[in-house]
């Protein structure tokens, strides 16, 4: 395997964790009693 084709697998690879985390930890996380429902503010 190619040396850059190993680096780049590692670095789209490590983006792809690191995206998920973040949006997981934003979703769930102490910032999300922030976060407003569209769809319950459309119900009103």
């Amino acid at each position: 395997m190619d040396i850059t084709s190993f680096f780049s697998a590692i670095f789209i690879s490590s983006a792809f964790v690191s995206v998920t985390i973040f949006s997981i930890i934003t979703g769930f996380g102490p910032q999300s009693k922030k976060l407003k429902d569209p769809f319950q503010e459309n119900d009103s």
